[in-house]
């Protein structure tokens, strides 16, 4: 098996985890993906400018390939999570920047990879400052290094409060 990918979920529309049981179970049946482990559910407040809006519940889903030697070709994933985003009812064209949504699917980590390319960094060039994905990740893969940041764990510990609680256990999907 390839090195796993991780993908941040969040949202604050809706049923949340509902949708990110549905999102993980679109995933596990892309072509190729062999397992995908989810975190718990962890709730924050909502970062940005747009503050008048719901908490957000987030999570972390660990991603292991199959059919690639190192994974399927990045901008491929990439358009196959946009997708399931569009399915679960993310509409990017009419919602405002860092504001309410059903769910949002980020690429965090991949492997040991740094991607730069148009609409796409990994590791997620936010990550580092954000407990509420940090705080999933190590749960899933204390021990995981982020390249060209250190371990995750280590960069979790290194952030101030930012008042994410665990919610609920989650599972494979």
């Amino acid at each position: 098996m390839s090195d796993p990918a991780y993908i941040g979920l969040g949202g604050n529309v809706g049923d949340v985890a509902a949708t990110f049981a549905r999102a993980a179970a679109e995933i596990a049946a892309l072509t190729g993906v062999a397992e995908v482990r989810l975190s718990s559910l962890y709730v924050s407040a909502p970062q940005g400018p747009v503050r008048d809006q719901p908490q957000f519940l987030n999570a972390v889903a660990e991603v292991r390939f199959t059919s690639w030697r190192h994974g399927p070709p990045v901008g491929r994933f990439l358009r196959a999570l946009l997708e399931i985003e569009r399915r679960l009812g993310r509409d990017r064209a009419h919602e405002r920047p860092m504001g309410p949504r059903p769910i949002d699917l980020d690429l965090l980590v991949w492997g040991d990879r740094s991607v730069f390319e148009p609409g796409l960094v990994v590791p997620h060039p936010r990550l580092r400052e954000r407990a509420f994905a940090l705080a999933p990740l190590v749960e899933l893969a204390p021990d995981l290094e982020v390249p060209g940041a250190g371990p995750a764990a280590a960069l979790l510990a290194g952030l101030p409060d930012q008042g994410v609680r665990k919610l609920i256990r989650s599972g494979t999907v």
